[in-house]
């Protein structure tokens, strides 16, 4: 199975090799084609041509928006965009964002971003090859990169 890596040159932790180690560690059988673009605007046409190009089953996109209002549009954009891909293929694109602001220290902003690239990876194990895993987790409040909010 192809699975395409999309990151950003912006985000200031390497989400993508996160993910890449967390596939190898967990699947078999995978080719990793891995492109990095300048920002997360630039996510939705790389991960459409991972799918188009490539022909990738599925894509993680990675991406580290700043805190200004400014890259919270610029994030909006670019998950819109994604959400265009997705629908203009058929093919799911899994939006990995970790917001700079989500964390003050730098240190747990580390945490997070590996966290939720790993967790991410982890989801597109179980999306692609283990689909009845996530019927059992619906509706439990999981979260990727911090913890679980729980059922209600």
């Amino acid at each position: 199975m192809r699975i395409g890596i999309c990151d950003t040159t912006f985000a200031r932790f390497d989400m993508g090799a996160a993910a890449i180690d967390e596939l190898k560690n967990n699947a078999t059988d995978l080719k990793i084609i891995r492109v990095t673009v300048p920002g997360i605007k630039d996510l939705p046409v790389a991960s459409k041509k991972l799918i188009e190009e490539e022909n990738c089953e599925i894509v993680m996109a990675l991406g580290m928006p700043g805190p200004m209002e400014k890259d919270k549009v610029c994030a909006h954009e670019a998950s819109t965009g994604i959400i265009q891909a997705q629908l203009m293929t058929n093919k799911h694109i899994l939006e990995v964002f970790v917001h700079e602001d989500e964390e003050e220290d730098s240190k747990e902003l580390k945490i997070v971003a590996e966290n939720r690239a790993r967790q991410h990876a982890q989801n597109l194990i179980k999306l692609m090859f283990k689909p009845k895993e996530l019927v059992k987790n619906a509706g439990k409040g999981l979260r990727q990169g911090k913890k679980d909010a729980g059922e209600l």
